[in-house]
């Protein structure tokens, strides 16, 4: 037996192939695009198609499973990984033609090991700590690191495909941590020439970098939330045409009136403060709805913004819909692209007192998946 959606995520495709070409022209730089966590909450492969399509010369992702899931889908451009943990099966990756990720000595032995196994040298990057302290081998290291990257390269276990880092505060672009991890990633450059390392790309920008830092683009640009349409960095007024591609939305399942004085879902966080009419929509954090959400998000229906009243439910949401009565069914927009009274991720974000990053990644559970595209029909995945 099969019903139409209760809720379900929109995805636009063809706004992903626009934020692709748009940051391409922007960058003027080779684009890696990242779809790690199932894309952001757009689904992988549906982005990682559009986004080659678009022109993305390289796809990027977290975890060598996700790296599976882009090969068997028949992807065979360049793609990269970098989060891996001690005792990680790199072989198949190697097979794959997979760019891995060292930050460290021991990730270059089981690499070398892997690719000994395999019998074929693997594709190599090498990842530095600028500032971050977070993955990446610290400075002290550096020489160390690079030293025993060239002798894996001139041994035939791996070619040094590239060189990276990442930035802490891209999207204040004021903050003095920029200027310290660009120098800081010059430095590390330097000192890989110097060892004789000489990488096909050098890389340090992210989606708001990549907006906001021309001199940090080396040779590639590394852009994730900015693909999907959604601003790095929301309070920088830059003018980039970015088009959120997703929609989350809902239908309408009951109306029913209060009274002054009756409360609202559980805890009785909200109490009405006279008569009014309040509509259920079918979402709650089993969908990934924050809880942080309660009483201070909206949504859209019947065209006029609505407040949620009550604590979030692992189910469902209740909203104020102010003594209206729109029909059981009407569309519930949770967010979407700006206009027309919808709220956006963004608006979701800060009501809830967290990035535009988590409100669309965390997006899903019992919610279906469907695909809009101008140029061609493209069914839920």
């Amino acid at each position: 037996m099969t019903s139409p959606p209760r809720a379900e995520i929109v995805v636009d495709l063809d706004a992903i192939r626009h934020n692709v070409g748009v940051l391409r022209e922007l960058s003027g730089v080779t684009m890696i695009t990242v779809v790690k966590a199932d894309g952001y909450g757009h689904g992988m492969l549906p982005v990682a198609r559009a986004a080659r399509e678009a022109g993305s010369e390289w796809l990027a992702v977290a975890t060598l499973d996700e790296v599976a899931r882009l090969r068997a889908a028949g992807d065979t451009g360049r793609i990269l990984t970098w989060l891996t943990v001690p005792d990680e099966d790199y072989d198949d990756a190697i097979r794959a033609d997979v760019d891995l990720t060292a930050y460290s000595l021991g990730e270059l032995d089981e690499i070398e090991a892997a690719a000994r196994y395999v019998g074929s040298p693997a594709r190599l990057q090498l990842k530095v700590d600028t500032g971050l302290s977070r993955g990446g081998a610290s400075r002290r290291d550096w020489e160390a690191f690079y030293a025993r990257a060239l002798d894996g390269e001139r041994a035939g276990h791996w070619r040094v495909t590239g060189i990276w880092s990442h930035l802490a505060c891209a999207d204040e672009p004021d903050h003095p941590a920029n200027d310290a991890q660009e120098a800081s990633f010059r430095e590390a450059l330097a000192l890989a020439d110097d060892a004789g390392l000489r990488p096909e790309l050098r890389h340090l920008a992210n989606s708001a970098a990549a907006l906001l830092r021309p001199s940090a683009r080396f040779d590639a640009v590394r852009c994730g939330i900015a693909t999907y349409g959604l601003d790095p960095a929301p309070t920088v007024d830059h003018g980039t045409d970015l088009r959120p591609a997703m929609t989350a939305r809902a239908d309408l399942a009951l109306v029913k009136h209060l009274d002054a004085g009756d409360s609202v879902s559980y805890g009785h966080q909200w109490t009405a403060p006279g008569p009014t009419t309040v509509g259920l929509v079918p979402v709650g954090y089993g969908e990934g709805i924050p809880v942080h959400a309660s009483n201070v998000a909206e949504v859209r229906v019947d065209g006029k913004r609505r407040p949620v009243r009550g604590r979030v439910c692992m189910d469902q949401i209740v909203v104020d819909l102010g003594g209206d009565e729109p029909a059981v069914g009407s569309d519930v927009v949770l967010f979407g692209a700006p206009g027309e009274g919808r709220p956006t991720a963004q608006d979701w974000a800060e009501a809830c007192g967290t990035i535009n990053y988590e409100i669309v990644t965390r997006i899903g559970g019992r919610m279906t998946r469907r695909y809009v595209d101008t140029t061609a029909a493209v069914g839920g995945l």
